[in-house]
């Protein structure tokens, strides 16, 4: 009996024990810039699933993007959480975040295809159905995935949270193949209501299919739980957990919408 019940503790705790696997995944861009990405898949689905980009705040590739890729990776995706800046580096300050995103955005080629250079090795990895992808990103990363979606990469759905609207490359008739999801905070004071309005304006002309939910008082960064921490930087940014919610589950809808089998 003795032998059963310590049979059976070792079984349950096998099983409450996360599926979630993780690892770092080194590699080159375009450029010749080390980038360091974050893969993470659940190794209790056996086959392929769809792949997700995963891109980053303008604090760089830390705990939290990760943290996103870990997540998407529990709803069954293979989800890899790319690096545009370089080295894997991230901040907590506001100056060297702003100095790593503008030298980032400085060359509209080099960020495509550092974008791109993730999106194939999310592509090559066993655990991902390279015709089933998707991407998602956060403040500086919602403007990336908008862009790369402007710029016709062929995903199947892009959804931005808190992201930037504006652009040095409008959207025009049939450049965008994907699905668009914009998740924006109604009391989000980094962008502006004519950026609102010109964004709608302009994916309008060109016909794109896309939803842009406004979330009732939601500030930048609302889906960051970590976000109150830099109001101490002067930063009009805070948490919300009823947008943080909502809008992942919006996300999760379209992806079930746009991966259905």
């Amino acid at each position: 009996m003795r032998t059963l019940l310590i049979g059976l503790l070792l079984c349950c705790s096998g099983l409450a024990q996360a599926a979630v696997q993780t690892r770092e995944m080194p590699y080159t861009g375009a450029d010749g810039t080390q980038l360091i990405g974050y893969f993470a898949w659940d190794d209790a689905i056996t086959g392929k699933r769809p792949g997700v980009i995963v891109v980053h705040e303008w604090w760089g590739l830390n705990d939290y993007a990760k943290r996103r890729a870990r997540d998407l990776a529990a709803l069954g995706y293979s989800a890899l959480a790319i690096d545009m800046y370089g080295d894997g580096k991230h901040t907590e300050h506001p100056k060297n975040a702003m100095a790593f995103m503008n030298a980032a955005l400085a060359n509209s080629a080099v960020a495509k295809a550092r974008f791109e250079t993730g999106l194939e090795l999310l592509k090559a990895q066993p655990q991902t159905d390279a015709s089933r992808l998707a991407a998602i990103g956060y403040c500086f990363g919602g403007k990336v995935v908008l862009d790369m979606a402007r710029q016709g990469v062929p995903l199947a759905a892009v959804v931005s949270f808190h992201g930037a609207l504006v652009t040095a490359t409008p959207a025009t008739p049939g450049s965008v193949k994907a699905k668009v999801l914009v998740e924006h905070g109604a009391a989000d004071s980094m962008v502006k209501p004519q950026q609102v309005a010109d964004f709608k304006q302009e994916f309008d002309k060109a016909g794109v299919d896309y939803r842009f939910v406004s979330l009732p008082g939601a500030k930048h960064s609302f889906s960051n739980p970590g976000a109150d921490a830099h109001q101490g930087h002067g930063l009009d940014v805070g948490y919300q957990k009823e947008a943080d919610e909502r809008s992942w589950a919006d996300m999760q809808a379209l992806f079930k919408q746009v991966f259905a089998d």
